[in-house]
Order: C-alpha cells, then sequence, then structure tokens
C-alpha cells in the first residue's frame, strides 16, 4: 500500500469514527433533521408558497390560521406562511455566509498571530480586543447605519464582527500545535511559514473551528433577526422571519400568530445548531465524554 493509499485509508477511518461518535447523540441528529427540513422548504419556497408574498389584501386582515392561509394574515392580508416560507431564505443563508466570512477573517488572524508571536501576535491581539470590546449589536448597529441594507452587506457586517472569538481560540491551538515535532520537521524541509500554517498546522486545529462554527451560524441568524426586527435589516416588501415577527409586535393580543411562527422558527433552529455543535464536540473530542 503506497503512503497515499494509507493516509487516504486513515482519513476514511477517523471521519467514519467521527460520523458514529456523532450519530449517538440523539439531539444533534435530530438537529440535522430540522435543519435539513427547513433548508428544503427555503429552496422550494417558489412551489411551496401558496400566495404572493408580497401581495396585500386588506379584506383578508388578520385572518387567523384557515385552510387558505395556513399561518393567517398580517396587518396588511398578506399570507404569513408564505412569507415564513420566503423570508427563510434570508434568515437560513445568512447563517452560513457570515459565519463563512467571520471564520476565514478569525482563523487567519488567530492563526497568524500564534505562529509569529511577537510583534505581530501583540498588535493582532491588541486589534482584536479593540474589535471585542465593542458591544456587538452597537456595531453593528453603527455599520448598517453607514453602509446599504442590502442582503449581502448585511452578511458581510455580522461577519465581519463576529471573528474576535474564533481567533483566540485558533490562536491557542496553534501555539499549541507550532511545538510539535511535525511541524519542526516541515521547517526542516525548508518549507515556508505560510505553508507550514495552512498545510500543517491548521488542518490539525480545526475541530474546535468546526465546532465554533456551528455555534457562529446560530448566532449570525440572531444578529440578522434582532436587525431586521429593530427595522434596520432586509427592507420591505421582502421578508425575513425577523421582520415578520416585529410585523405583529403591536398586535399580539389580535393576531398572536404572526409573531408567533417566526419567533418559533427561529428558536428551532438556533436550538438546532447548538445541538449540533454539541455533538461535533462530543465526536471531534470523544476525551469529553469520559
Amino acid at each position: 500500500m503506497t503512503m497515499e493509499q494509507d493516509h487516504s485509508a486513515e482519513v476514511e477511518s477517523w471521519a467514519a469514527m467521527t460520523w458514529k461518535r456523532f450519530k449517538r447523540h440523539r439531539l444533534a441528529t435530530l438537529g440535522i433533521i430540522l435543519l435539513f427540513v427547513l433548508y428544503l422548504a427555503a429552496l422550494l419556497a417558489p412551489y411551496l408558497a401558496t400566495h404572493d408574498f408580497a401581495a396585500v389584501d386588506p379584506t383578508n386582515r388578520f385572518q387567523p390560521p384557515n385552510a387558505d392561509h395556513f399561518f393567517g394574515t398580517d396587518r396588511l392580508g398578506r399570507d404569513v406562511f408564505s412569507r415564513i416560507l420566503w423570508g427563510s431564505r434570508v434568515s437560513l443563508s445568512v447563517g452560513f455566509v457570515a459565519a463563512g466570512v467571520s471564520v476565514v477573517l478569525g482563523t487567519t488572524i488567530g492563526a497568524v498571530s500564534g505562529y509569529f508571536g511577537g510583534w505581530v501576535d501583540n498588535v493582532l491581539q491588541r486589534f482584536t480586543e479593540i474589535v471585542q470590546s465593542f458591544p456587538t449589536m452597537f456595531l453593528l448597529l453603527t455599520i448598517i447605519a453607514i453602509v446599504d441594507r442590502s442582503i449581502f452587506n448585511i452578511m458581510l457586517v455580522i461577519g465581519i464582527t463576529s471573528w474576535p472569538g474564533l481567533a483566540r481560540l485558533v490562536r491557542g491551538e496553534v501555539l499549541a500545535l507550532k511545538k510539535q515535532e511535525f511541524v519542526e520537521a516541515a521547517r526542516g524541509l525548508g518549507s515556508r511559514d505560510g505553508r507550514i500554517i495552512f498545510r500543517h498546522i491548521l488542518p490539525n486545529a480545526m475541530a474546535p473551528v468546526i465546532v465554533s462554527t456551528t455555534l457562529g451560524i446560530a448566532g449570525a441568524i440572531l444578529a440578522e433577526s434582532s436587525l431586521s426586527f429593530l427595522g434596520l435589516g432586509i427592507q420591505e416588501p421582502f421578508p425575513s422571519w425577523g421582520s415578520i415577527l416585529n410585523s405583529g409586535r403591536g398586535h399580539l393580543r389580535l393576531a398572536p400568530w404572526v409573531s408567533l411562527y417566526p419567533g418559533i422558527l427561529i428558536f428551532v433552529t438556533v436550538l438546532a445548531f447548538n445541538y449540533i455543535g454539541d455533538g461535533l464536540r462530543d465526536a471531534l473530542d470523544p476525551k469529553l465524554k469520559q
């Protein structure tokens, strides 16, 4: 067996064992099922929606859930079920894109800081502390008030304000790994610093990054929902779960269903990602179970 085949078999065995441990976490498995259903519904929104999400019908204001309007209607007579389906495309996609931006920034800054140390580490860590010292929501509100409130900008802003915690996590992992023998061997073979960081150190530090990413997705969904609830997210007529929640805020006694359903979906989605994060943590670091 060649070295490449041996390495491939080793990776496959590690992946199989990780999946086996992950499946034992029943809540994490439930979280995957819930997210699969939610993302499938978001993908099929044009086919599952029973009405035009932006269609206004004043004669059907505050209709309770019925056969024609599964989740009822809001103050403008718009179908809540259709708006939630289309809004899921915004709320669910924001989490992945924002978390992706956060992972790229946090992993790069943390890895460079931990590997080089010295003045590089001091400068990057002081910068991280400055960003971390600002209240996240205040920083989000400030930036969103300046830039155009497009879906892309909202994803980007959430991502660039949520990387400091991950950067500190990666830095700690790199500080421990850079003293290992395989890193010294790579240096001895003449590998450049960039190759050592991204080809040797980071692949061995990805377990906590993966877990942190799942939790970051949940945090990004909450951040977008909060911005939309405050009227600073996606603008009408296109819906998001936060804006739908806000549209029913003043009519909770008359029409509680307007805010109830998006609120439940935000809760379920964030909980599912948290369960998956717990499952990945236990699967990638089985020592936590001992």
